[in-house]
């Protein structure tokens, strides 16, 4: 381990320039912090995970760069077509029939994209150093410790790390000199390179998705026919499934995702290049876009696959995107989860390092909320595995599953995985191409059937709310936790129930409602007790209030039971 005699200091050191890392690095700049980021590459430089989703346009514009990336050419990706479920016709999803303010995204280069963040971190005022290699984070001393563990883990940490807390990073400079940094904390976005998650042992694998990447770049192949022309398209075939992005230089990003062990055994009987070739010669529908064209870059083998650490926070470190976790790319999920997992870490790092007592609450939170966007994407993308029957393989086989996590009811998987949840892009549409799970589809059209029959008495008017005596599911739990507000954490009022493990947030009045709910008192009397000591508006807006809340609360299933209805 390197001794800490610091070349400088910072407030948060950055380990890794991608999106993920560019974009915590800028938003703690802003809010007063010494950002130093170190990259061990020089921009622009390649990568892979072209294709956007409309959920990364917000961050992008908080970041103040969507204009620069709307202004860089690239092509606007409107949506998917895919050949996957219970037929070969090509089928197709556009983001405006979910997402009205995003209509698209955008299929992008990464060399470019990647840059545009990054400069967009320096003008913020982030030290960004590229070329400078971090070797190993430095843990002050004392007994080896793995941060704040949640108890959730899949896995075991081993607690590889040399002391308590990370105080710094030793690095190479670009000159190969020898350095070190001292910090106050630690943000690590150094991909799936993962460089605290190794050193700590904290990297847990995920037994589902075995599989492997090989992908490159083509020059001279065809588009998709109008008005899908800037779609990504993705083809299943036995051995796996290929994807094919249409980018603004005139190249097309293709790579095949096969079983892990067929795949590196494949590899090593030819070469990468003879491989993917193979493989796209099996898929009909993308041999046909690709027939003429040539093989401009690469190809690239990724063997890492789906995996998730934790803890992904522990005092003086955060992980973000692919250093906390990786998942299969099904749903072009990659670029978004690291500028959200970005955003958020800002919003930690802000916390922890202005009020030290929110810093383990705040970091549970972290962890919980990237949570339940990686398993949105995993359990999706497992699903979606298991509803192909086009193909009857080793690989579609291994890859079936014959019912949906057993853990949890058909109705509660479909709540977490599903129901409720804003549209990332097309994951909800493409349940209905494939053949899903018996208990599984029917547990679909049962969630939404009682939200649909709970929706239709109010609004024929079946229900008067004041009369009624409101009755809690079992389980429901309202709990004082950090919740997101603005650019940091702070203490508020989350609610939780066996469909909403996650929980979410309440306000003040929501909070009041829900402790008041006893299964004996009248929504009148609740109403009353809420407006004690209040003057006439303020009654008349608590009143609307809590009518409003308990509408939604009784709709998406909070509240059991409505007694006297």
């Amino acid at each position: 381990m390197a001794s800490l005699h610091p070349d400088t200091n910072a407030d948060v050191v950055v380990i890794g320039g991608g999106p993920g890392g560019s974009t915590a690095a800028t938003l703690l700049s802003r809010r007063g912090f010494g950002v130093l980021l170190l990259e061990r590459e020089r921009f622009p430089r390649e990568h892979v995970g072209e294709s956007l989703l409309p959920a990364s346009m917000p961050v992008l514009a908080e970041l103040g760069v969507l204009s620069a990336v709307q202004e860089a050419g690239f092509l606007p990706k409107w949506g998917a077509t895919m050949i996957w479920g219970r037929d070969d016709t090509p089928w197709s999803w556009y983001f405006k029939e979910t997402n009205r303010t995003y209509p698209h995204a955008y299929q992008v280069w990464r060399p470019q994209f990647d840059q545009i963040l990054l400069e967009h971190s320096r003008a913020n005022g982030v030290d960004v150093r590229e070329g400078h290699r971090v070797r190993e984070v430095i843990f002050s001393p004392g007994e080896s410790s793995t941060g704040t563990s949640t108890g959730t883990s899949t896995g075991t940490s081993t607690g590889k790390g040399t002391g308590n807390r990370p105080v710094g990073v030793a690095y190479q400079d670009a000159a190969g000199h020898q350095r070190v940094v001292n910090a106050r904390l630690v943000v690590d976005a150094s991909g799936q390179g993962g460089l605290v998650g190794r050193q700590l042992g904290l990297r847990n694998w995920d037994s589902f998705f075995q599989n492997l990447a090989v992908y490159g770049h083509f020059a001279g192949g065809q588009c998709l026919p109008a008005p899908d022309e800037n779609n990504i398209f993705i083809e299943s075939y036995p051995q796996g499934w290929l994807w094919n992005i249409p980018l603004h230089p005139g190249w097309s990003s293709v790579g095949a995702v096969v079983d892990r062990a067929i795949g590196q055994r494949g590899i090593q009987r030819s070469n990468a290049r003879e491989y993917l070739l193979e493989q796209i010669a099996q898929a009909p529908a993308m041999s046909r876009m690709l027939i003429n064209a040539e093989l401009a870059a690469g190809p690239t083998v990724l063997r890492d696959w789906s995996y998730v650490c934790q803890p992904m926070v522990g005092e003086g470190y955060i992980l973000v995107g692919d250093a906390a976790c990786f998942v299969d790319p099904l749903f072009s999920s990659g670029v978004h989860l690291a500028l959200m997992s970005g955003v958020l870490a800002a919003a930690y790092v802000t916390s922890a390092l202005s009020d030290p007592g929110i810093a383990r609450a705040a970091g549970l939170v972290y962890q919980e909320l990237y949570l339940k966007e990686y398993r949105h994407f995993r359990e999706l993308a497992r699903l979606f595995y298991s509803s192909n029957r086009t193909a009857e393989s080793y690989f579609w086989e291994a890859r079936r599953i014959l019912d949906v996590d057993q853990s949890l009811s058909p109705r509660n998987a479909f709540i977490q995985t599903v129901a409720g949840q804003p549209p990332r892009g097309y994951e909800r549409a493409v349940l209905g191409h494939g053949a899903l799970p018996a208990s599984f589809a029917g547990s679909i059209q049962e969630v939404e059937s009682e939200r649909a029959r709970r929706r239709k008495r109010f609004e024929q008017g079946l229900v008067h709310l004041p009369e009624l005596v409101p009755c809690l599911e079992p389980g429901v739990r309202l709990e004082r936790r950090p919740v997101l507000s603005g650019s940091e954490f702070q203490w508020g009022h989350v609610l939780t129930s066996p469909n909403r493990r996650e929980g979410i947030e309440c306000s003040d009045l929501v909070a009041g409602l829900l402790s008041r709910i006893d299964g004996r008192t009248p929504v009148a009397d609740l109403i009353a007790g809420l407006q004690d000591g209040s003057d006439g508006p303020q009654k008349g807006g608590i009143q609307q209030g809590v009518l409003a809340a308990l509408q939604v609360l009784y709709v998406d299933g909070v509240i059991a039971k409505l007694k006297g209805c």
